[in-house]
């Protein structure tokens, strides 16, 4: 499975530029089976058997490029995207069955002459794949480091319901004011807490069991990235596309796809010109005004299309995805996936070969 991983990321590098089109574009997830549509640390628990009981899988993402600036100062100017990720699965009654939460923090340098100074082919790896690299642990008041707290929280909202998680306490800070979550999460959870109800909100019923392993998988680039010239202004753009995944040993019960496009634009004096404040919606959230439809060959648009492929997997192993045929421009070559999705799909493929790593 590592080699197939391998392969995959390798084939996902050369094709990712064909699938990062469209509008700046996180999420009210439409379902993918309906009509509108692992990470180094922390890892589910992989004990948990199925029971059988039918649970419905949700995922939610909030992008934000606020933390951008302009170069000023004889400082370099900063695109920024955060993006938080939460994925779920929820028995009928509401009650959360598992969750995982993960954020990504992609930052590009350009100087005041609007030229990019940083590497845009560099990886954008999340802060649970970072894991003890991405150094919060060290200034953590309980020597916790970022994923460890994150999956700290993930395991306090598991068997709650939403109006439970509504009575969770926050200080002004909005860390936890409850001190048994206080001595494991220190960072602030009021914006995890909306995304987890969110999350839930948007969850639906595509196949998982209780007992399955939830994973949240994740492939970020900034390659589009470019300097400003007297003719068009500069892009930072952080594009993420997101996988929230069930499992039954190496079967998948469940998938839900998503990705989104951050943009920051940028002058020739390194002046930020994008409105910071602005949103940045995902793909599925977009639906039919992601425009991808008229362009379709097929008729259909991104979110269509990402559900059909969540479709077609579900019920198939890991290696049988890692083994879809796909043609010389990365669609895929077997008729029937052909049939509804025409989009590359070998960033898809390295999504669900990562959920088994």
């Amino acid at each position: 499975m590592k080699k197939l991983l391998a392969l995959i990321l390798t084939g996902t590098l050369t094709m990712g530029a064909l699938s990062a089109c469209g509008s700046t574009a996180v999420v009210a997830v439409p379902p993918p089976q309906e009509s509108v549509p692992a990470t180094a640390a922390p890892t589910p628990d992989q004990s948990r058997e199925p029971s059988g009981e039918a649970v419905k899988t949700g995922l939610y993402l909030s992008a934000s490029v606020s933390g951008s600036k302009s170069a000023a100062d004889g400082e370099d100017g900063l695109g920024q995207a955060d993006i938080d990720l939460v994925a779920v699965t929820v028995t009928d009654e509401g009650v959360i069955d598992s969750c995982v939460i993960d954020s990504i923090q992609s930052k590009v340098s350009f100087d005041a002459a609007g030229n990019v100074t940083a590497d845009p082919t560099a990886p954008v790896p999340s802060k649970n794949e970072l894991g003890s690299d991405y150094g919060m642990g060290k200034y953590s008041p309980i020597g916790k480091e970022w994923n460890q707290q994150a999956q700290a929280l993930a395991d306090y909202v598991e068997g709650k319901t939403v109006e439970e998680l509504q009575g969770i306490a926050v200080t002004e800070e909005g860390r936890p004011a409850d001190a048994d979550l206080a001595a494991s999460v220190t960072i602030s959870i009021g914006g995890y807490l909306d995304a987890i109800q969110q999350a839930v909100a948007n969850a639906t019923h595509l196949g998982a069991s209780q007992g399955d392993r939830l994973a949240l998988t994740t492939s970020t680039n900034v390659a589009s990235s470019k300097s400003a010239t007297q003719e068009e202004d500069g892009l930072i753009q952080t594009y993420a596309t997101v996988a929230a995944v069930t499992l039954s040993g190496d079967v998948i019960t469940s998938c839900y796809i998503d990705a989104v496009q951050a943009n920051v634009n940028f002058d020739t004096a390194g002046a930020v010109t994008s409105d910071l404040t602005a949103a940045q919606p995902s793909k599925n959230q977009l639906g039919d005004d992601y425009g991808m439809k008229k362009a379709s060959s097929i008729g259909k648009e991104w979110y269509e299309q990402a559900a059909g492929f969540c479709t077609y997997v579900t019920g198939k192993t890991l290696d049988q995805v890692a083994g879809l045929a796909v043609t010389e421009t990365g669609a895929a070559a077997d008729a029937d996936l052909a049939a509804s999705v025409t989009l590359s799909i070998g960033e898809f493929q390295a999504l669900l070969a990562k959920a088994g790593a």
